[in-house]
């Protein structure tokens, strides 16, 4: 049975919002704090705390967790003189859930050991629908001894595993952000391909399932493509920002990767072209513009 704990959580948006109903279900006192007050005061519902400011939600927590939307709006909320880091209590524990670039999760992690505060890099995969319901791939970045400490928490949330020291768990969102934008990329072309080509790509996904080429992207988003639905689990400004990220990390390393290299310029076309709000299935709308 999971030890209650005071959880300060930072961010309510798509994502933070069901993680922290999540946490306030598993019996933990939650405090939460979002910019736009309105997405956070549902949590209230759910017996989660709403405070007025994210001092509030962090000076008396045990752990905090952080979900925003960038490395640097996490830099901001936690670092300077009136960064979070300096509200939190010694010896807290601070997670941070956000994709951010592995250079700022490091910064932050050594940031917050100047303060005595436990850092954790742990970014997620799964979409609302992982955060919903409890399903979610989390990457985590750290101390191995003190993950031990944390890891009930975040089993609230879905499958932690422990990758490695501060930054771990960035690379591996990486990894897989590379691997998601890719896939969705490979599935739109196929879609376009049957259709061109005079199948149905209803029934072709069909025919995929059980085969080598079957996956999560294939059988979900597939669909979205096919009912043209791009109501956001993840925006495709979000996919973007984190092929971004990656391509940058790449670079530092000295590494060419074409294909993502590609899938990068394909998003960065979408949203120029005003569909960056949209799912980041909608890619195929702008392979239908490339063969318009």
């Amino acid at each position: 049975m999971t030890t209650s704990r005071t959880i300060g959580f930072i961010g309510t948006g798509i994502m933070g919002a069901p993680m922290a109903a999540r946490l306030a279900h598993a019996g933990h006192q939650v405090l939460v704090w979002n910019r736009t007050k309105s997405k956070a005061n549902r949590l209230e519902s759910v017996g989660a705390a709403i405070v007025e400011k994210p001092e509030e939600a962090v000076a008396e927590s045990d752990v905090v967790i952080v979900m925003l939307s960038s490395g640097p709006v996490c830099d901001e909320m936690l670092l300077g003189p009136n960064g979070l880091l300096n509200a939190m209590q010694h010896d807290a524990t601070l997670i941070v859930m956000s994709s951010i670039p592995v250079e700022t999760a490091r910064r932050q992690a050594e940031e917050a050991a100047k303060s005595q505060i436990n850092y954790f890099d742990a970014p997620v995969s799964g979409g609302e629908r992982g955060a919903i319901d409890g399903t979610l791939a989390i990457m985590v970045g750290g101390d191995a001894v003190s993950f031990k400490a944390v890891e009930p928490i975040l089993l609230s949330l879905g499958r932690p595993v422990y990758v490695g020291p501060a930054g771990s768990g960035e690379l591996a969102k990486l990894a897989n952000q590379m691997i998601v934008a890719n896939t969705i990329a490979t599935v739109a072309e196929a879609i376009l391909l049957a259709e061109q080509g005079g199948a149905s790509p209803e029934r072709m996904l069909s025919a995929l399932e059980g085969g080598f080429a079957d996956s999560t992207i294939l059988r979900i988003h597939g669909q979205r493509m096919i009912q043209e639905n791009f109501t956001p689990g993840g925006p495709a400004k979000w996919q973007l920002k984190d092929t971004q990220t990656a391509m940058a990390f790449a670079d530092t390393l000295h590494l060419k990767l074409p294909v993502s290299s590609l899938v990068n310029t394909l998003f960065e076309e979408l949203v120029d072209q005003g569909d960056g709000e949209l799912d980041h299935s909608a890619l195929i709308n702008q392979l239908r513009r490339r063969n318009d």
